[in-house]
């Protein structure tokens, strides 16, 4: 399997508008408006992020216009992790109990970490799954995993410092960590997707401040085992004393509850200074409802300092605090999870078939992508390739990956079926059988 190391943005821009239908019809004017000497309308970060902007979404908006052209059973959209399945019946539930509330109150501020008992609810579920004494000011609760991201990373960084992220990597980090005026820093996976720790220990400095990871992994699949991750910790434990201040590991876990053959690791266990970002997006099916939470490390050497700047930056980013029914959603659902069986006999049936038709990919062991290797090097000329069938996938350029593209499997298992012979023809235009 090769990793190809080529810059790749030259490609992208040229796949720009065949991609994407979506962009403003402004934009050309805008760049027009520039060369002429005019100020922008809007700022230059936002305007090369625009020319940059998520392939996820592009072709997530790709497959609407084609369904409308085309007819939804005619058109295979495998670019979004937006699962089809409903929450639990204890979600359901709980949501019809809330909102026939009547309690005076029951809408209004709290507190900007988020309801006591909400937290508390959290530090007892945490601390009984990975063993560490979690307490409640240990809790914040956030606008799903990206806002939690967010409000970890304006508390952490000040401007130049470097944070750590692993290839191919969820595509908004390197925007998530500019937001604060950080570096993101990529390094290399291994050949099979796991933790490359000469490299990483190569790649830290005296800039570094933090390092995420994210297991298991968007878009490969794949789960970080215990040696690995303590490695890991042994590593950035090293380079903190060296360097007088702690690096934090900032974990990011939405797909925690999604794992199939594997254990997910707590990364607390094997690292003091470590961070917890989840959300209940996946487990719960909750994506439209923006739930998540992070969760210092009781032996985080910045514990205390960690609680007051969190909550602060919560504020002063403007998400306030947490939704609050989907807070007081959480302790009434209780232990509440998703049935990952479809999910397994979707990844089965494509793994599989993908196998059958000769595509190099590592099985997954959690979350719900294939992260195939391209049969050509250009993974973008393969992804218009897939187009023309209807069928939609996500360049790996855009995950810091070219030459490889992601699959999301979280869809009715019907619709794996029937596109199975389209993934076929595919193969056959790149004569892979």
């Amino acid at each position: 399997m090769r990793m190809h190391q080529n810059n790749n943005l030259s490609r992208q821009r040229d796949a720009h508008i065949s991609l994407d239908a979506t962009l403003s019809p402004h934009h050309n004017s805008w760049n027009t408006c520039t060369k002429r000497g005019c100020p922008m309308p809007i700022s230059e970060d936002i305007s090369t992020m625009i020319d940059q902007t998520s392939w996820i979404r592009k072709m997530f908006e790709e497959g609407a216009r084609r369904k409308q052209q085309f007819g939804a059973d005619k058109v295979f959209d495998f670019s979004i992790g937006n699962p089809v399945f409903e929450p639990p019946a204890e979600v359901q539930e709980a949501l019809i109990q809330l909102a026939r509330d009547s309690t005076p109150g029951t809408h209004r501020y709290m507190p900007n970490p988020g309801y006591p008992e909400t937290r508390n609810f959290m530090a007892d579920t945490i601390a009984a799954e990975s063993g560490k004494p979690f307490e409640m000011a240990d809790i914040i609760m956030t606008c799903g995993a990206g806002g939690a991201l967010n409000v970890v990373l304006r508390t952490l960084l000040n401007p130049g410092d470097e944070v750590i992220i692993i290839k191919p990597f969820f595509v908004d980090y390197i925007n998530y960590i500019s937001n604060y005026s950080g570096v993101a820093k990529p390094v290399e996976s291994k050949k099979d997707f796991s933790l490359d720790i000469n490299a990483i220990k190569a790649t830290l400095s005296d800039k570094t401040r933090a390092m995420i990871l994210n297991s298991p992994h968007n878009p490969t699949g794949i789960v970080y085992n215990a040696g690995s991750v303590d490695a890991l910790g042994t590593i950035l434990k090293e380079h903190s004393e060296k360097i007088g201040t702690p690096v934090s590991l900032i974990s990011d876990e939405p797909y925690r509850y999604i794992s199939y053959e594997v254990e997910v690791p707590w990364i607390c266990n094997h690292y003091a200074s470590s961070i917890i970002v989840n959300s209940f997006s996946k487990d719960l099916a909750l994506p439209g409802e923006r739930i998540g939470y992070i969760a210092i490390s009781p032996e985080h050497e910045d514990r205390a300092m960690l609680q007051s700047g969190l909550v602060i930056s919560l504020r002063i980013l403007g998400f306030v605090n947490a939704p609050a029914m989907m807070q007081r959603l959480l302790p009434l659902a209780g232990k509440a999870k998703i049935d990952t069986a479809p999910y397994r006999k979707n990844r089965d049936l494509l793994y599989n078939h993908l196998r059958e038709l000769n595509f190099s990919c590592i099985k997954p062991e959690g979350a719900f992508y294939l992260f195939p290797e391209a049969p050509i090097e250009d993974d973008l000329a393969f992804v218009r390739s897939a187009q023309e069938l209807n069928l939609l996938l996500v360049p790996g350029s855009g995950f810091g990956a070219p030459g490889y593209c992601r699959i999301a499997y979280c869809f009715d298992p019907d619709m794996i079926e029937h596109s199975l012979p389209v993934f076929t023809q595919l193969a056959e235009k790149f004569n892979m059988r």
